[in-house]
C-alpha cells in the first residue's frame, strides 16, 4: 500500500512535547495573571456564520479569511478574538455585568503569506474591558499593570509600554487639513520603526500630504524628552484641534494613574510615534517591547474603542483592550534561546512493577494521584534496565520500583534519579514524601 508523507501545512505550528510543555507553562502564567486581575474566562466558536463574522471586514482582511460552504452554511474561521467578543457582548447584553472583563486565550486563522515567524494558524491572549454606554478612563492605566505583571511573571524585567493617544493624532491632523486621509497618515506613522522616518516620509508623500504638514508630522511625533516632558511640549505645541487638547489631557490622566497602578517609570513611555494601525482605535493606544530584543517587534499592543459592537447593536458599548501574539512569541523567544524547553516530562513519579500483579502498582498510584503528584506507571512488560532508560530519557524525577519481596515487607523502594540516592518506604508512609 502506497503511503502518504507525513507532512504539516506551512504556517502552522507543531512542537515537541518539550516545547509544549514550555508553552504551555507560558500560556498557563498569562492565563493566571488574568484572573488574578479579576478577568472571567470566554471562549467563542472558531467557526462563525460569515455574514456575522465579516459584518466590518474588509480590504486585506477579508482576503485572509478561510471561507467555506458546508451544506446551506457560509462559513468563516475566526481571524482574531475582538469580532467574536463583539458578537458575544450584543447577543447577551442582557446577561453580563458591566463593566465586562473577559479574557479569553484561543487560536485565530488567517491565510497570510508565511514568513519566519508568522503563522495562519496562531494563539492569540487577549483582556479587554467593555463598557455600558460609557467607561472611565481609569482602566486604560490598569491595563498596563497586567502587562507589566505578565512580562515579569515570565522573567522579563526589561520592558517598555509604549503609550500614546489617537486623538492627539487625529487632532494634529485635522489643524493641518489632513483629517480625510488620517486614517492611511497613521499607518504610514506606525510604521516608523520598521522602515524609517525616509520611508515614511514617502509614504506621505505618496498620499499627497504638502510638505508643510509632512514637516508638522514628522517634528511632532520627534518631540522629544521624558514623558512629562513630552505631555508639556504637547500643551505648548500651539494646535487649537479641541480633539487633540482633550487627547492629551487623556494621555497625561492615564499615564499619573499608571503610576498610582505601581507601573515602574522605566517601564513605560509616552511615544507619539505608536499610532496602532486598525482604524477603530479611537483613544489610547499601546505597544510592548522586550528592551533587550527589539527584533522581536511589539509583544503586547492594544488600545481603547469607543463602540465595540456597533455592527451588531445600537447600545453603544466603549470598552479597552491588548493582545498577546502568543505563539509568534513563543517562537521568537525560543528561537533566540530567551526561553528553554528544559522539561521532557510532566510526571513527578515513575512507578515501576515488577510482578505479574498490579493491584499494588495502581493502589498506589491513584492515592499519590490523589494527593496531587503526578504519576505514571511503566506497564509495558520489559526489563528493569529498560525502565529505567525511559524513565531517565523523560528526566522523570522520582522512580518508585515495587516488585515481590517489597510486596513481602509492605514497603517500595524510591529512588532519586538526579542525586542516585535511594531508600526504602513502608507503603502508608508513602503520601508523606515530598515528591
Amino acid at each position: 500500500m502506497a503511503k502518504t508523507e507525513p507532512r504539516t501545512l506551512a504556517g502552522f505550528m507543531e512542537l515537541l512535547p518539550n516545547e509544549q510543555i514550555l508553552f504551555n507553562q507560558i500560556k498557563q502564567t498569562i492565563e493566571n495573571t488574568y484572573q488574578k486581575f479579576g478577568f472571567l474566562p470566554l471562549d467563542t466558536p472558531v467557526i462563525e456564520l460569515s455574514e456575522v463574522l465579516l459584518a466590518k471586514a474588509g480590504g486585506e482582511t477579508e482576503k485572509q479569511i478561510y471561507r467555506f460552504q458546508k451544506g446551506e452554511n457560509d462559513l468563516s474561521l475566526r481571524f482574531d478574538l475582538t469580532v467574536p467578543l463583539s458578537k458575544y457582548v450584543a447577543k447577551n447584553y442582557g446577561n453580563l455585568s458591566f463593566p465586562f472583563r473577559r479574557y479569553q486565550i484561543g487560536k485565530v486563522y488567517r491565510g497570510e503569506r508565511t514568513q519566519k515567524g508568522r503563522f495562519r494558524e496562531f494563539y492569540q491572549c487577549d483582556i479587554d474591558m467593555i463598557g455600558d454606554g460609557e467607561l472611565d478612563l481609569i482602566y486604560d492605566a490598569e491595563l498596563p499593570s497586567v502587562i507589566a505583571t505578565i512580562f515579569k511573571s515570565l522573567g522579563f524585567d526589561k520592558f517598555t509600554i509604549r503609550i500614546n493617544n489617537r486623538k492627539i493624532l487625529n487632532g494634529l491632523f485635522e489643524n493641518l487639513g489632513q483629517k480625510e486621509a488620517s486614517v492611511e497618515i497613521l499607518r504610514a506613522i506606525d510604521k516608523i520603526d520598521k522602515i524609517g522616518k525616509q520611508a515614511v516620509i514617502e509614504e506621505l508623500q505618496k498620499l499627497k500630504v504638502m510638505q508643510a504638514a509632512i514637516d508638522t508630522i514628522i517634528n511632532f511625533i520627534e518631540i522629544e524628552g521624558t514623558s512629562d516632558e513630552k505631555i508639556a511640549k504637547l500643551k505648548e505645541f500651539g494646535i487649537e484641534s479641541e480633539i487633540f487638547i482633550q487627547g492629551v489631557e487623556e494621555l497625561e490622566y492615564v499615564v499619573k494613574y499608571m503610576r498610582l497602578f505601581g507601573i515602574a517609570e522605566e517601564n513605560f513611555k509616552v511615544d507619539l510615534t505608536i499610532a496602532r494601525g486598525l482604524d477603530y482605535y479611537t483613544g489610547t493606544v499601546y505597544e510592548t517591547f522586550l528592551d533587550d530584543y527589539r527584533e522581536l517587534g511589539s509583544v503586547c499592543s492594544g488600545g481603547r474603542y469607543e463602540n465595540l459592537a456597533e455592527y451588531y447593536t445600537d447600545k453603544k458599548l466603549p470598552g479597552v483592550g491588548v493582545s498577546i501574539g502568543l505563539t509568534r512569541l513563543f517562537f521568537k523567544l525560543n528561537e533566540l534561546n530567551l526561553v528553554q524547553a528544559t522539561k521532557k516530562s510532566i510526571a513527578d513519579v515513575l512507578i515501576i512493577p515488577m510482578l505479574e500483579d498490579l493491584s499494588v502498582p495502581i493502589r498506589l498510584a491513584n492515592k499519590l494521584r490523589n494527593n496531587g503528584v503526578k504519576t505514571e506507571i511503566y506497564l509495558n512488560r520489559k526489563k528493569l534496565k529498560a525502565k529505567f532508560k525511559y524513565a531517565d530519557k523523560l528526566e522523570i524525577p522520582y522512580v518508585i520500583i515495587i516488585g515481590e519481596d517489597e510486596i513481602r515487607a509492605n514497603q517500595c523502594k524510591v529512588k532519586n534519579m538526579e542525586t542516585g540516592e535511594e531508600k526504602e518506604v513502608p507503603f502508608e508512609e508513602i503520601e508523606e514524601l515530598k515528591f
